[in-house]
């Protein structure tokens, strides 16, 4: 398959209308190959991807570059953990203006690294703040559980005495005891739960903490896995977990039916998402047609940073408490800002952020560049679900950067827009990049089968495309699949392409490949 990299427009060209693309980086392409010596072993190829932008994270940059020095991790990976902790941090404030509408601030992000990436030692000091806020206020929480219980007794115990009353009496007392229970007024509300981030969660229970909780929460787990692999994406739940994601994206209502709560709808509610998962669990879901289709993997910011294991010398390690001491600081000084709420549904009621006209000029000539390589054959053809999308994702990152910097910000300026828009290209860039990949994976995977089959299970020294549709894997019972698998293994030396007419089985074939036994292993 061939490999596409997504063109990066340069700012200084969206203004006028002239977008150049940057000049190639002379990466291989995954069809560029000698020509083998003997069978070569399947490798899902995976490009190299683009830097991670770091000068455009404005006020985050400082505390990421301190923790990637604190642990010498790809810089990507902090990154995606500020960029997630200050989307959960000021989402509750504001909404932003984007092209289309109003949109929330939250961010979904996803990072794929491998074990030993030390994706929670780059988590850990960009979530310590809101840890200690959490255990803080978890305390002050039962505390004011105990109070509420009291008062919930006496409350309780008023109410039955009323009643009682009423069942003893007619007429008049009736009328008595409803005047009483009104003045008595409404069940004392328990205190809400403190818990800001949750790791696992079925979509009932998120919306169960939703209902007796904070309004605005972030899922965040640097074992992504178990949440895509959860209860939650299973296949009775999948599909009603991602359009549920999918509604707190997009900012609206929470509706939930069911036989023994009936129906209820919360509003106002937001949610960030940061999952770290594994490649092979990543790969698996963006090949996943359920999970593009839906839209939900489209709406995250993906990244897959190369490895550094293997030169994070301790030599070169480099510690920045001043930095890390901001970042918590600003953000203990966020989560301490009440957030704009009716006090009775805690619905939420965030203002909107406006973009100055700068902003916006900056944000439209971004939109019409990357609609125009969503055409037919063009650059992004083959993502335009998360293409579509990255002018909104370019206006939430501004405006996340906006209300780090002053929480109480009424609009978004031009810079911090030109970094969101960077940022949101090279976001662009790596779905490009690993939508590729998730599809070579899946290619590969069927060629391995196919090869395994024919090695272990095919009795002759021949082989035909009907032959693998007729007899082979499953996943190969249809001929396009079939010749694509062949194709992969005659490009790697275990299948050798015969001439025309050559006899096989007792009769003149028109295309068949003679089977190479022996040869590397599969990595």
């Amino acid at each position: 398959m061939a490999e596409t990299f997504v063109p990066i427009y340069h700012l200084d060209d969206l203004g006028s209308g002239r977008v150049r693309k940057s000049p190639s980086d002379g990466r291989p392409r995954l069809g560029a190959r000698r020509a083998p010596e003997g069978p070569q072993p399947l490798l899902r190829e995976i490009a190299p991807g683009a830097a991670y932008p770091v000068e455009a994270l404005g006020p985050l940059r400082d505390a990421v570059e301190a923790v990637q020095g604190m642990t010498l991790a790809p810089v990507a990976i902090p990154a995606q953990s500020a960029l997630a902790v200050a989307s959960l941090a000021v989402q509750g404030f504001a909404d932003v203006e984007t092209l289309g509408g109003p949109r929330p601030l939250s961010l979904y992000a996803m990072t794929v690294a491998r074990s030993g990436e030390r994706k929670s030692a780059c988590d850990a000091p960009l979530l310590a703040a809101l840890r200690e806020y959490e255990r803080e206020q978890s305390k002050a929480q039962r505390e004011a559980y105990q109070s509420w219980q009291n008062a919930h007794a006496l409350w309780k115990g008023e109410r039955d005495r009323i009643l009682g009353e009423a069942r003893k009496g007619k007429g008049a007392k009736r009328l008595h005891a409803e005047a009483d229970l009104d003045a008595l007024g409404p069940e004392p509300p328990a205190p809400p739960s403190a818990d800001r981030t949750v790791s696992e969660p079925t979509f009932e229970g998120l919306t169960k903490l939703f209902a007796t909780g904070q309004p605005s929460l972030g899922l965040f787990s640097d074992e992504g896995g178990q949440f895509l692999g959860g209860h939650a994406m299973n296949s009775d739940n999948r599909q009603k977990t991602l359009a549920a994601f999918n509604d707190l994206w997009q900012g609206n209502p929470i509706r939930r039916t069911r036989s023994g709560d009936g129906h209820a709808t919360l509003y106002g509610r937001r949610l960030a998402v940061h999952l770290m998962v594994q490649p092979t669990v990543a790969r698996a879901f963006m090949a996943d047609p359920l999970a593009v289709d839906t839209g939900f993997l489209p709406r995250f910011l993906i990244c897959e940073p190369p490895s550094a294991i293997g030169f994070r010398l301790h030599a070169h390690a480099r510690r920045d408490d001043k930095a890390l001491a901001g970042f918590a600081g600003r953000l203990r000084d966020i989560l301490e800002t009440p957030m704009p709420m009716d006090t009775e549904t805690r619905e939420l009621q965030p203002r909107t952020l406006q973009l100055t006209p700068e902003a916006r000029t900056l944000l439209v000539a971004f939109s019409d560049a990357i609609e125009g390589a969503q055409a037919p054959g063009a650059d992004l053809a083959h993502i335009t679900g998360t293409a579509s999308k990255a002018a909104e994702q370019a206006a939430r990152i501004a405006g996340v950067l906006t209300l780090w910097r002053d929480v109480h910000a009424v609009k978004v300026e031009a810079r911090d827009m030109a970094d969101a828009i960077a940022l949101a290209q090279f976001y662009l860039s790596e779905a490009s990049r690993l939508a590729s990949a998730a599809n070579v994976s899946t290619e590969i995977d069927r060629a391995e089968a196919l090869r395994r089959w024919l090695l272990e299970g095919w009795r002759e020294t021949e082989v035909m495309t009907r032959d693998v549709v007729q007899y082979g894997p499953n996943p190969l019972r249809e001929t396009p699949k079939a010749r694509a698998a062949i194709g992969i293994l005659e490009k790697h030396g275990w299948l050798s392409p015969l001439e025309a007419g050559t006899v096989v089985r007792g009769a003149a074939r028109a295309e068949a490949w003679r089977i190479v036994k022996g040869g590397a292993d599969v990595v």
